[in-house]
């Protein structure tokens, strides 16, 4: 039977709505379009700094600092210290707020009939867990199935995250993640002898050097017609 993994961040629900709520609570509001691009940065200055701060070389509010200040003077903005933070407590604050789309439901009402399904989600426990009780994803995933880099101690692209998903799960060689980011997910994925589909929602650029991966949508409905292909 084929198994199908999914992280959670911008992949099982869009994570610029929360970020854009918090955007307007703080700095005002901005086009959307303006808000998408410093999203993008937003996360790219996040991966910068994960690493050191799951190691605790950096704590986590020097970590949201870090990537409010370095994305917003990618735009020629300086904020504060407590602007960083005050955004960052905002975005916690509707992050608690997101919900699974009508498709996104019916996907995994697909992978749940067709395939053993699992999550695997780089994070802070607390807030994985609290993300994974707010989208209601145990109505369709195993707790057993859920494999949150917090409470493991390692983390994507690392192979090994996969790896102790794939054993615990008893998994064979038929195996699918789904994730947003090129970089943990389908680098992640494909290192650890997956099949990797990247949710490339916000029309990303593939690195310099890297090859297109085999599976690339932009959408849940792309995604759902792609999963019934591979299912």
């Amino acid at each position: 039977m084929k198994a199908i993994l999914f992280d959670i961040d911008d992949t099982l629900y869009n994570q610029i709505q929360p970020f854009e709520n918090a955007y307007r609570d703080v700095f005002g509001q901005q086009q959307s379009s303006w808000i998408e691009a410093l999203f993008k940065q937003s996360r790219k200055r996040s991966d910068e700094v994960f690493e050191a701060s799951r190691r605790g070389e950096i704590t986590m509010e020097e970590m949201y600092i870090y990537r409010v200040q370095k994305a917003l003077a990618d735009f020629d903005i300086q904020v504060t210290d407590k602007q960083a933070l005050d955004f960052q407590e905002r975005y916690v604050y509707y992050g608690k707020c997101i919900a699974l789309t009508e498709t996104m439901k019916k996907i995994l009402d697909f992978c749940r009939k067709y395939a053993k399904l699992g999550i695997i989600t780089n994070g802070p426990a607390a807030r994985q867990w609290g993300k994974t009780q707010t989208l209601g994803l145990l109505n369709w995933v195993k707790r057993e199935n859920i494999f949150v880099s917090g409470d493991l101690g390692v983390a994507k692209p690392d192979q090994r995250i996969f790896e102790y998903a794939a054993r615990q799960m008893g998994l064979d060689d038929d195996r699918i993640y789904v994730g947003d980011s090129y970089a943990n997910d389908v680098i992640g994925a494909v290192h650890a002898g997956w099949d990797a589909v990247w949710f490339n929602r916000r029309n990303r650029e593939i690195p310099a050097g890297q090859r297109v991966p085999a599976y690339c949508i932009h959408t849940e409905q792309e995604l759902y017609d792609i999963i019934r292909e591979l299912i």
